[in-house]
């Protein structure tokens, strides 16, 4: 359980360092690799940063509204605040920092670890083991 904070407070920094949480000119890092300056979006446009590491997704933003996909089995990693987040496919492992996000899954395979707080989490399908860490947290399976 440590283990999984751990890993998670790790990926959020890393997301927050990336994502420059809390800088209104967010940096969106590619698949190419390449940044792309986000500076003239609009706010309610989705600026959040995304990046793979293997087969995991980190994505880290403030305030924005965006559709996000697993795939068939990648996990994925969330941080930061005041997101509403779609996403499609289905993770293996699901872990959500920061607080008051919301995010609908098509389907979580092993696990769903939350370690914010007042975060609103529905899946459809799957099973996961849930380790819900913080507070004010609703997980539910909508079925």
């Amino acid at each position: 359980m440590h283990r999984t904070a751990g890993v998670l407070a790790v990926g959020v920094a890393v997301v927050c360092g990336i994502a420059g949480c809390g800088s209104k000119n967010n940096t969106t890092v590619p698949s190419s690799g390449s940044p792309t300056s986000s500076a003239s979006t609009p706010a309610t446009a989705s600026t959040g940063a995304q990046f793979d590491i293997g087969n995991t997704i980190n994505y880290g933003s403030l305030g924005t509204t965006t559709t996000l996909d697993c795939g068939d089995g990648k996990s994925l990693n969330v941080g930061g605040f005041n997101n509403t987040l779609t996403v499609k496919g289905h993770c293996g492992t699901v872990s959500i920092g920061g607080a008051d996000n919301k995010l609908t899954i098509d389907k979580i395979d092993k696990e769903l670890n939350v370690v914010g707080s007042n975060n609103t989490i529905s899946y459809k399908d799957g099973s996961p083991k849930v380790d819900n860490l913080g507070s004010g947290n609703t997980i539910n399976k909508a079925g």
